[in-house]
């Protein structure tokens, strides 16, 4: 692929991350051509993913370079790093200098908490949509959402449909359709449960009751967050 300019991506990694949030759309924008991509977290000791595996960082939070794609992925330990200063001041460092600045599922509100949705439309996973105001974004219901420079997707494999879309966005149409025939990417799903409505509210309890222990207290963590930037 000649003449492609290079491209370097970050993606945040923390503790609890759900991985498809972050391996979903980084394996689509590995293949805009010319491209580098770097896992970043706090140190460079493995992080375990909400998958019961871990993933293992590139770069730590000092060592970073500047990047052109900055994206932040969601999971259950969103509100831990919501909560931790040094992954904030490095999200805000990495956006800086990007030209896009964009997240998948709840990684949206860590961007929020960064202080960097004010006054944008944004989306997130649909059990957490409602917290988005909190941060001054402006909550739309869509699977993938531009905003000027920001780019947001919905719920975890809404990271692979959000990076065909930066795709085209960046390289163009014609490439994107490239990427998506070479990962053969036609979903048919088995069942139509990937929203609310479809589920139906017997599987929303259940999905409610099995999530409810690993969402302690987070509407009331992201809360603390918004009051936090607020401050500053």
């Amino acid at each position: 692929m000649p003449d492609l300019a290079p491209i370097h991506i970050a993606f945040l990694l923390f503790p609890d991350v759900t991985q498809l949030d972050l391996t979903g759309p980084a394996q689509v924008l590995s293949r805009l051509g010319n491209v580098t991509v770097d896992l970043v977290a706090g140190n460079r000791d493995p992080v375990m993913t909400d998958a019961g595996f871990a993933l293992l960082p590139t770069a730590s939070f000092a060592d970073a370079r500047a990047c052109d794609i900055l994206c932040v992925p969601g999971g259950f330990g969103t509100a831990d790093a919501v909560e931790d200063a040094a992954t904030l001041d490095w999200v805000r460092q990495a956006a800086s200098g990007a030209a896009w600045i964009t997240s998948v599922c709840t990684g949206s509100l860590i961007l929020g908490a960064a202080g960097l949705l004010q006054g944008y439309r944004a989306t997130t996973h649909w059990a957490s949509h409602h917290m988005l105001a909190r941060f001054g974004a402006i909550p739309v219901q869509e699977r993938i959402v531009f905003d000027r420079n920001r780019v947001t997707g919905g719920g975890v494999t809404a990271g692979i449909d959000f990076a065909l879309a930066l795709t085209a966005a960046i390289r163009g149409e014609d490439h994107a359709r490239l990427v998506q025939l070479s990962l053969e990417y036609d979903p048919a799903p088995p069942f139509a449960a990937g929203s609310p409505t479809g589920a139906g509210s017997e599987i929303l309890a259940r999905y409610q009751a099995i999530t409810k222990g690993r969402r302690t207290d987070s509407d009331q963590r992201m809360a603390a967050a918004a009051a936090r930037l607020d401050q500053l």
